[in-house]
Formats: structure tokens, C-alpha cells, sequence
């Protein structure tokens, strides 16, 4: 768990858009013997009906196998992290070269341990955003054409989301280079109020981080999950793509019921400002 008094609450949001077929798939997995400890991974497959989706779902395999074999106490997480992306484009690339299909997938993903801590990587341009109290602190920079131009202070973000090459990648699982760009980070360690959503193209371009930290802040996890993926689809107007969606969330644990006559103790040692009694007149 992360510090003493706290919890994760988490959901997960899947939707197919106005596309065909789906190619983004989710995946949010406990560890089998460290309560507290889990992994999340979101990949955005490309490459037509079948192979985005196998190269999705590879992302997926290649992470439950990996997580499976996860030591806390002894394993690091950017080092599981980086195999998974290895991994995963190895046999992305190799399943391109036994069919005629080119399969791609971008991965977002981050593994916390339950001291709160954990790393956080990814490729393409599925994103993960860190908030504190609906205060962005951090958001991974896509591998595309346009992040180039923002970068270069070319284009604003919101330029860039309207650019006609907006789609076009400079890196992914599955490209032809030896190994894809990847980003990998350590996560210090989690606060209450703190909030972590990975997601897929189909939904951030929807919304602003001002915007995703407000409805995040204020809602339980599942809700605003749910409010996110419904909203993207009213903002897509039936041109929505696939989108997926992963948010996790530091809680406080709700405090303990006081004893019977624990506030009139607490007042006469005038320990808890709330409980004092307006001066006698």
C-alpha cells in the first residue's frame, strides 16, 4: 500500500468509437501475492482489423507473463517496464514477418509497488498523465510528427491537434527500427489526492489536462472514468476512434468512528478547533 492510512481505487474504460472494430485493449493487474502492487497498461493497436489488434493484444500477453514473475521486494520497476517494451516489439516485428500484415501498438504503462513507488514508460502517442489534487504534474510527450513541431515551438498543442499529419507517428512497437523510442521515469512516491490515468489517443484528444483533473479530483474513479469516456463520445460527434482508458487513485482511508466521549475529552483538551463551543454570554 502507499503510506499508512491510504488506498488505490481504480477503473478501467473501454469503447469501441465509431471505428469497425476495436484495436485499443486495457489491462490492470493486481499482483498475485503483494496486495497494493499492480500494473497498468494501455495499447493502441495499428495495422488493419487484425493485425492492430494482435499487436494490441501482444502488449497485453507480454506484460501479464512478465508481471507474473514480479518480485517487489527484489525486482525494479523501469527494468520490467523497459522488457515489456522490448519484448513486445520483438515479437510485434516478428509476426510482421510471417504475414503480410504490419502490426504496430503503442503501449503506455506503469507498474507501482506498494510503498507507492514505481515507474512509469511509454511509446507512440497513448499518454499517461500524473495529477495532484486535479493539478497536472507530469504527462509523457508523444512519439509523433507534430510533438516534433511543439517541441521545436512550431506548433502549440492545440494546433497540433487539428494538424493534418497529426496521426503520424515517429515511433511505435513494431516499427522496422532495432528498437522503438521509448520514454521511461520513475514514480517517487504517491500522495493522497494524487491520480494516475493512462490512455489512448481516441480520449485525451478530446479533452485538456486542466479538464481531465477537474472531473478526476472530484469524482470516485469509476465515475469519472465513465463521465470521460461518455463525454468523448458526445465531443466526437460520430467520428469518434477507439478509445481506452486507465485511471488509478490515492485515497484516504476514511477515519475511524471516535469512542464514545472521545469529543468531550478532545474539547477539554481543546485539541480539535472544530469541537469548541461558542464563548458563554
Amino acid at each position: 500500500m502507499p503510506p499508512n492510512g491510504f488506498r488505490l481505487s481504480a477503473a478501467t474504460g473501454l469503447h469501441q468509437g465509431d471505428r469497425p472494430y476495436q484495436q485499443d485493449q486495457v489491462a490492470l493487474m493486481g499482483h498475485p501475492q503483494r496486495p497494493g502492487c499492480l500494473l497498468a497498461v494501455v495499447a493502441d493497436g495499428m495495422g488493419g482489423r487484425s493485425g492492430g489488434r494482435k499487436a494490441s493484444e501482444q502488449v497485453v500477453m507480454t506484460a501479464q507473463q512478465l508481471f507474473a514473475r514480479y518480485s517487489p521486494d527484489d525486482d525494479e520497476p523501469g527494468a520490467l517496464l523497459r522488457q515489456l517494451v522490448d519484448e513486445a516489439h520483438t515479437v510485434i516485428r516478428l509476426t510482421a514477418l510471417s504475414s503480410e500484415q504490419e502490426p504496430h501498438s503503442t503501449v503506455a504503462a506503469f507498474l507501482l509497488n506498494p510503498d507507492g513507488r514505481g515507474a512509469l514508460i511509454h511509446a507512440g502517442d497513448s499518454r499517461i498523465y500524473l495529477f495532484r489534487r486535479g493539478r497536472l504534474l507530469r504527462r509523457t510527450r508523444d512519439h509523433s510528427y507534430v510533438e516534433v513541431l511543439i517541441q521545436r515551438g512550431e506548433l502549440t498543442e492545440n494546433e497540433a491537434l487539428h494538424h493534418p499529419k497529426a496521426n503520424i507517428l515517429v515511433g511505435c512497437l513494431g516499427m522496422q527500427s532495432t528498437l522503438p523510442p521509448m520514454d521511461l521515469a520513475p514514480i517517487d512516491g504517491l500522495q493522497p489526492g494524487d491520480a494516475l490515468l493512462a490512455c489512448s489517443d481516441g480520449l485525451w484528444h478530446y479533452f485538456t489536462p486542466e479538464e481531465f483533473g477537474a472531473v478526476i479530483a472530484r469524482h470516485p474513479a469509476r465515475v469519472a472514468a465513465e463521465m470521460l469516456v461518455n463525454e468523448a463520445r458526445r465531443r466526437a460527434a460520430g467520428s469518434g476512434d477507439n478509445l481506452s482508458l486507465i485511471l488509478v487513485k490515492v485515497d484516504e482511508l476514511p477515519r475511524p468512528a471516535a469512542a464514545p466521549g472521545a469529543g468531550r475529552e478532545a474539547y477539554a483538551a481543546g485539541e480539535d478547533p472544530l469541537l469548541r463551543a461558542s464563548p458563554r454570554r
